[in-house]
């Protein structure tokens, strides 16, 4: 008997017009993900299945997990539409299980099949009742809910489902820039980002020798886990020490922080544009920290036109955590390393700071030529979720 991982699309089928496009997008980003291994993958506008050599099963559901754009997959076994062979086959297959109560559903999309769904559930429980003993029918609560799929050449039966990514596949979105800390939230809002199609650059800002080289590598590491998401994470690296010293040297102490996202906001739309990103992402929560009010949020925004993107904005700091543990970065986040957003933090930040008031203050220094010297001499590391240590200066 031949096993395959049957996709499910879920959300992906209600695009219409554009179905094909985001089904065509999931299937290319399954078989870049899965290039390394013996596989054949077959799609159409309801499911799509990968066939499998079963030694590397639980290595390619590992992937698949964190494939976005699947929202359910189950390990079906695969017949030729007959009615004999689905027969034989299902017995064969759920007389290994254990299980006391079960409940059968029927699909029936190949219509010249010669019988209909609900007279084929009665003909296949009845197979299960007569050979199987000590079994009942539950159609509410079943222990075992088993579901065939009658197609044209081949039918699948199956019976557990396993929850998917869900969202929409990686590139059926722009690119967008991510202001990655190495903090809980930033890695998240990327993740998010990407469950809705987006791809994603990342930008890391460091003020050494304030910071240190392994908050550097926290933040490669965070890249790492984001980078199972996708093909690879562009992690752009800026030097922000000049102007993180000069704001805290001439500007109010209790206006730094906003002034200092300012920075970063025209330091990240200047890379961003640079590399075709049409939106900066970042994981600004409202009211978490003091300085995250929408007051703030509004004053920061006004040195762009570009979108600013901030998928945790509504969350509480408990529900952040909660899908942080689940993608697995949040262990990696507390780890006691600072970066340059904490390690200046004033006593006492503005909480609704005035735009002319901050104006005012970054007109203290002249901030242009070193937003330009940021803005072209960065370091850029590929990350990838095989191997994070390969360097590319940009310089």
């Amino acid at each position: 008997m031949e096993k395959v991982i049957l996709i499910k699309y879920g959300e992906l089928s209600t695009k219409k017009g554009n179905r094909n496009y985001f089904i065509h997008t999931l299937y290319k980003n399954i078989q870049n993900k899965l290039r390394d291994y013996d596989v054949k993958i077959h799609q159409d506008r309801a499911r799509m299945y990968i066939e499998f050599l079963e030694k590397d099963l639980d290595s390619i559901i590992s992937i698949i997990n964190c494939i976005f754009g699947i929202h359910t997959y189950h390990i079906a076994t695969i017949v030729d539409t007959d009615d004999k062979k689905i027969q034989s086959t299902l017995l064969d297959v759920v007389s290994k299980e254990k299980f006391s109560t079960f409940k059968i559903e029927t699909k029936r999309s190949d219509k010249s099949f010669p019988i209909h769904s609900q007279e084929y559930n009665s003909v296949l429980g009845g197979l299960l009742l007569k050979n199987i003993p000590h079994i009942s029918v539950d159609v509410h609560q079943p222990d075992l809910w088993i579901k065939v799929e009658i197609r044209e050449k081949e039918s699948f039966i199956y019976y557990k489902t396993f929850q998917g990514c869900g969202g929409y596949p990686v590139g059926t979105q722009s690119r967008a820039m991510l202001m990655l800390s190495g903090g809980i939230d930033s890695p998240v809002a990327g993740y998010l980002a990407m469950k809705r199609g987006i791809v994603l650059d990342a930008i890391y800002f460091e003020a050494l020798p304030h910071t240190s080289m392994e908050a550097r590598n926290k933040v490669i590491q965070l890249s790492k886990k984001l980078s199972r998401y996708s093909d690879s994470i562009h992690l752009h690296i800026v030097n922000f020490t000049p102007i993180q010293e000069a704001i805290y040297k001439n500007c109010r102490e209790d206006y730094c922080i906003t002034i200092m996202r300012r920075m970063m906001i025209r330091i990240a739309e200047r890379i961003a544009k640079s590399h075709g990103a049409l939106a900066i992402v970042n994981g600004e929560s409202i009211g978490q920290v003091a300085s995250q009010t929408i007051t703030s949020m509004a004053v920061i925004n006004q040195v762009t036109n570009m979108p600013i993107i901030r998928p945790v904005a509504c969350f509480d700091k408990l529900e952040i955590m909660d899908i942080a543990r689940r993608i697995d970065t949040y262990n990696i986040s507390i780890i006691p390393f600072e970066d340059c957003c904490t390690v200046f933090v004033p006593r006492h930040p503005v909480i609704n700071p005035k735009l002319e008031t901050a104006i005012e203050e970054e007109n203290t220094f002249d901030f242009e030529p070193m937003i330009e010297e940021a803005s072209q001499s960065f370091t850029t590391i590929v990350v990838t979720d095989e191997d994070a240590n390969e360097f590319f200066d940009l310089l």
